[in-house]
Formats: C-alpha cells, structure tokens, sequence
C-alpha cells in the first residue's frame, strides 16, 4: 500500500474510501467473482469508426486522399485528446508471482509518500495509490492515458524493484475501469486473498487510506469506497492450520511454540495457537510492551517474553517457529540455524519454520538443511484447499453487495464526464462576455466612473449567469439515478454540438501538457 504529500485525485479516493468503510446489503444481481485470484481480461475498444477513416471519393484521386489522410490524423488525434481518463491497477499478487519477485517489489509504510509522489510525477498520472502486502503489490491509478500510463507505471516498478520490464510483464496483472473497480471490491471483501474471505486485507486498506489523508497524489476523488463485508479466516489462522498439518498428530500438545513478532499478525498467531489449544509459549520482541498487552488479555495462557537479542537461544529451544516482523532482511540464515540444537523427537527431530511475512524473515537457503522444514506465505495454499467449499458459499453471498456497491460507484464516475463540458461552456460564454465588455466600453469613452464600469460588468455577468443557469442545471447529476444520469449524458453531448465544445483542448490534453511542462522546469 501507498501514497505522496496531500490526498490528490478524488476519484481514487473516493473508491478506497469506498471500500474501506461502507456496509450494506443489496440483492443486486451479482456478478461473477474471480475468487480463485485470475484477474478478468477487459478489452480495450477504439472508439474510431470505420467511417472516421473511409471517404467516399466524390472528387478527384488526389483530394481524396488528402481528405482520407487528414480524416484520419483527427480520428488519431480526438482518440488520445479526448480519451477519458482511466482508474488501472497494476498488480502482482500471490495468485500470479512467487514469493521472491514480492518481496522485491515490497514497499514499506514509511516508504508510500515519496511512492505516490513519485507516481504522480509520471506525465501521464493524476493519481496514486499503492497496496504493498505480503501477498500482494497492486498499483491503483488514474491514468490520462491508458497505455501511456501503464508504460510509465512499469518502468517506474522495474526502476524502483530492479527487476526488468520483461520479467515483471510475465507475473502482473492489468485491470482497467470497472474491472478495476470490481477488483478493489473483492479485495477488500477478502475475496481475492489466498485464504478466503480473511479479514485482515480490510484493515490494511483502510491504512493506506488513513496514511494517504494528506497526501498530494493520492487518490482524493476516485480511488475512495466499500464494505466491510468480512469473512473471517486470515493467515493468522492459516499458518496456525498449516504447522499443525506438518506435526504429527502425537505432538500436537507437546510441541514447543515460538513466535517472533507482536505485532497484529504475531498476535493474531498467538490467539490462534491459543484456540488450537495451546497454553505455553515463548514471544520474541523488540520491547516487552505488546507482549505484557496480549499476555493481559489472554490470562489463562503463559506467555514467555524475550528479547531480540535472545531470539536465536530461543529459536534452539523451540520445534515450531512463526516469524511476521517487517524486517526487510531476513532474521535466520543457513549460518544461524545449522548449529541450533535439534527440535525434539515428539515433532520428529525436524524444527519448522513458518514465514508469514514479506520480505521474508527466513532465507531461503535455510531450506537446504536436512533438519529443517521452511514453509513461507505461498505455502499456505496447502490450508486454503481445506474448507474451500464453504468459504466459497460464503463468498457468494458477498457478491451482491459488491456488485451493487461497484454501481453506485461506477455511475457516479460517469456523472463526472459532464464537468469538462460545464467547464468548457462556462469559458465559451465567458470569453464571449468579455470580448462584448470590451467593445461596450469602447464606445462609452474612457471618462465613464469606476462605478458605471462596474455596473456595465455586474449586468453582463448577470445576464450570462442567467443564461447559463438552465443548461447548467441539466448537465448536473449525483449519479444515484440511471435514468437522470442517462438525461444528463444526452444533454451534454448536445451542448458540446450545439457550441461546437468538441474544439476547445481537451482537459486531459491541458492536463498532460501542465504536467510536461512541469517535469521539465
């Protein structure tokens, strides 16, 4: 997750506001959800007609063509002036990249400002958000141009990952617009994580919400909106399951526990250990403060505090160990753990090692020794396959509050298609106003009183004001009405013929040219 200096860009905003925050029911038709974790392939239309290139040739060869050719330049060129701009996620997630590529791509929180900033410095970008998890990196924006932001996005990944193009290009993922929009829905909702419907996804976007209040280049009008529909299994419970799987069943209650880290996930383990029964364990920590904490609210349970500097005598004490620190260098290596004496011969000689974080904590070379079980966050797909069925029902019964909220969302986002053509009426009328004010003026001398010239120019603001006020009203719509939205769009497309609009530079063109032109100062 992440964000740059003051929350900019409603649209995407108001989408991750959205999804972080409202809840309610709908009995909307649903729509299909990727569960599994394969991203919906959208096509990307051209808007050009046939007829926006083929002349009927009335005239000689040659005028012909040159009509033919000019008629194409102005279809390529109102295809990218007036493109509309566009919400994308760029994304690689458990579902379609290992673990290793992650965690190169990792982003820690205090990192997300100058990530958004950054973002939002690219030519063709509006607005910015990151969501950086262990299981997932997606990139929200809001794209002047679709394909000119997504070459901007993947270079500005590779740059900060040091991974190529190429390699990125076979493990991420694109969305664009509604699908997008759906996307953001389901991950809120739990519905795209590796455990089915866990809870903690919620959370964590709403951080990247609560981090990004402020922040110039976040999302602050679209990327803002959705339920907190949960279902509640995360990998807290799963890396739990999963340790107990590879136990053998004998030893379930005389294995020795370890957990190095207290923060919502290390706690989230411990609480879960607790329910499977287990009534001691050893919590390794930067400070004892969290850990007094949870040992207050799970009395009944002895909890062993150590700190860091005791962690690998306490790794050699213990037969299962979970590590979920947001280190960003691993905490045991081959070197630290070959020497460690040897986990006890209830959980069959072998000390395991599960490794929810990301980057994660446990190298991947420790693996190699024979003593050893590694298990990280791509392993807990082994425990999502158990119960799946009912999750899935669960996950169903979610659809349709997704589906009513991404509708909502959507038309309200159309609703803003007419604020470019209320802007551009508005200075239409205004340089007509003005060029009469200049004429009126002229041929009244220049011995008139400041305060007849205020007068001449509160009458023509006025008279404008009034003429405007009826078209003004008919372009204006919240979205919460399809039919009224519908209305809305037609008017607007007739005003934009009726004053020739069409003309005027686009807004995302004026917006792309301030953006070059401020790169380059």
């Amino acid at each position: 997750m992440a964000v740059s200096t003051t929350f900019s860009g409603a649209k995407l905003e108001a989408l991750l506001l959205k999804c972080s925050s409202s809840s309610r029911g709908s009995s909307s038709s649903p729509t299909h959800l990727s569960v599994i974790g394969k991203p919906r392939k959208t096509l990307i239309r051209c808007d050009a007609q046939a007829s926006d290139v083929l002349v009927k040739s009335d005239g000689p060869s040659n005028a012909s063509s040159l009509s033919a050719l000019e008629q194409l330049k102005t279809s390529a060129a109102d295809r990218y002036t007036k493109e509309r701009s566009s919400i994308v996620v760029i994304g690689l997630s458990v579902h379609t990249a290992p673990v290793e590529m992650r965690e190169k791509l990792a982003i820690p929180e205090a990192e997300w400002p100058r990530a958004i900033a950054e973002l939002c410095s690219l030519n063709h970008i509006e607005e910015a958000a990151v969501l950086s998890t262990c299981n997932r990196m997606e990139i929200y924006v809001v794209a002047l141009s679709q394909h000119r932001g997504v070459k901007e996005v993947m270079e500005w990944m590779s740059k900060t990952s040091s991974v190529p193009v190429s390699e990125l290009c076979q493990h991420r993922f694109l969305l664009y617009n509604k699908d997008a929009t759906q996307h953001i829905f389901e991950v809120s909702a739990g519905l795209d994580s590796l455990v089915l419907g866990e809870g903690q996804i919620l959370a964590q976007v709403k951080q990247v919400v609560k981090v990004g209040q402020g922040v110039n280049g976040f999302g602050e009008e679209t990327l803002v909106g959705y339920s907190s529909m949960q279902l509640l299994l995360g990998k807290g419970s799963a890396a739990v399951e999963l340790a107990f799987m590879k136990l053998p069943e004998a030893s379930h209650d005389k294995a020795r526990m370890l957990v190095i880290g207290a923060g919502k996930m290390g706690k989230l383990v411990i609480k879960h250990l607790v329910a499977k029964g287990c009534t001691k364990m050893v919590v390794v920590n930067r400070t004892e403060e969290r850990v007094a904490a949870i040992r207050e609210e799970l009395k009944d349970v002895e909890i062993i505090y150590k700190p860091l500097s005791e962690m690998l005598t306490s790794a050699g004490e213990a037969d299962v160990i979970f590590t979920s620190t947001a280190s960003e260098n691993p905490l045991f290596l081959k070197d630290h753990v070959k020497d460690l004496p040897s986990a006890s011969q209830d959980v069959g000689g072998h000390r395991i090692f599960i490794d929810i974080s990301v980057p994660r904590n446990v190298g991947s070379c420790v693996s190699d020794l024979e003593s050893v079980r590694v298990y990280n966050v791509d392993d807990l797909k082994e425990v999502v396959a158990a119960n799946k069925e009912d999750r899935l029902r669960k996950a169903m019964e979610a659809q349709a509050i997704i589906a009513e909220e991404s509708k909502q969302f959507e038309a309200w986002r159309d609703s803003l298609e007419t604020v470019p053509t209320i802007k551009k009426l508005r200075a239409y009328a205004e340089r007509i106003r003005a060029a009469e004010l200049e004429k009126c003026l002229g041929k009244m001398g220049d011995d008139i009183s400041k305060k007849t010239r205020k007068a001449v120019d509160d009458l023509s603001r006025g008279i404008v004001n009034r003429l405007l006020h009826g078209p003004m009203q008919h372009l204006r719509c919240d979205g919460s009405d399809s039919r009224t939205l519908s209305e809305t769009l037609e008017n607007m497309h007739a005003l934009n013929r009726m004053f020739s609009l069409e003309t005027e530079i686009s807004v995302l063109e004026q917006k792309i040219r301030a953006k070059v032109e401020q790169n380059q100062k």
